[in-house]
């Protein structure tokens, strides 16, 4: 099983030394993949530890706290996600004043080579680190030779639009270019939660939904979307899902609101995960309750015919 760490201090985690990549691994796209996939084969070559090492918050969201860029995969599914790479272990280090504060030497001596035993450190192309961003590979190379490890970098990886990165796919993401975004994730984007209790209103409109809240994390898509469930049965159900803030009710917090086809069930406190399919259109104001569930039925009539030709789709495919 794969642990999880976040603090700098304290005593060694891997004393028969480690194998490191670091990075935000936002999305975990086919860039990142690359980089977990030398670690994880680095380390399995070598008896070591494999260590992704990341931030929470990232640090452009701590540095813009007023408007922090959207993030395509909160903490725990980052954490679950590179579990399932390979890591035996994650650091996501707490980023706050004193992290932003850190020198590149004091990070390589605290975290790479105190905490973590390093003997091979692995990065991304554009690789920066330490206050100011003033540590690169060349200083990493060259701590590193003083104090026992390798340093160096995976070569950049490009798909049909250049290379894969997390910025790229937000904006396909808010674009609604979700095959664009699934071709550099390697998979259609998702987000997994744990049910949460809402207003209920959806009930009450003939419509109860599947709620999830985005741990105050800024969104990387936004509207009406055809979408499949997984986490409920055995197979991914039909539904359709909304995320934003639900202008017509006055909503404030962002939420992703999932209607599952053909199910009543409690679901209040499982881990779902929703995967997006198609956009259907913009998240709007109504002028009353009734002209929103008109829409509702629009929409959800409109999801079950996507969902129906992508499982022939699939079908035809398999």
């Amino acid at each position: 099983m794969s642990r999880l760490f976040r603090d700098v201090e304290g005593e060694s985690l891997c004393p028969q030394g480690s194998v490191v990549c670091i990075g935000a691994f936002d999305g975990l796209h086919l860039g990142h993949r690359a980089l977990v996939d030398r670690v994880r084969e680095r380390a399995r070559t070598a008896g070591r530890a494999a260590v992704a090492l990341s931030f929470e918050p990232l640090p452009r969201e701590f540095f813009a706290r007023d408007q922090p860029p959207p993030r395509l995969l909160l903490p725990r599914a980052k954490f679950e996600g590179l579990c399932g790479l390979g890591m035996d272990m994650v650091g996501l280090l707490r980023f706050n004043a004193a992290m932003a504060a850190m020198s590149a030497e004091d990070f390589v001596d605290r975290v790479l080579v105190r905490r973590l035993s390093a003997r091979e450190v692995w990065v991304g192309p554009d690789f920066r680190f330490g206050n100011g961003r003033r540590g690169d590979l060349a200083l990493l190379q060259a701590l590193g030779a003083k104090s026992g490890f390798s340093a160096d970098a995976i070569a950049p990886v490009d798909g049909e639009g250049g290379r894969y990165s997390s910025t790229a796919i937000r904006q396909a993401l808010a674009a609604g270019d979700l095959d664009g975004a699934a071709r550099a994730l390697g998979r259609r984007y998702a987000i997994a939660g744990k049910v949460v209790r809402g207003r209920q209103l959806g009930r009450k409109l003939g419509y109860p939904t599947a709620n999830l809240r985005l741990a105050g994390k800024r969104p990387a898509l936004s509207g009406i979307y055809a979408t499949w469930v997984h986490g409920i049965g055995a197979e991914p159900m039909a539904s359709v899902s909304s995320l934003g803030t639900r202008p017509t009710v006055l909503g404030v917090e962002p939420l992703l609101e999932a209607h599952v086809f053909d199910f009543d069930g409690d679901l209040y406190g499982r881990r779902i995960e929703v995967e997006f399919v198609a956009r259907l259109r913009d998240e709007v104001k109504f002028d009353d309750l009734p002209a929103l569930v008109r829409q509702m039925d629009l929409d959800a009539a409109q999801a079950r015919r996507v969902l129906r030709h992508d499982l022939e789709e699939r079908g035809a495919l398999a």
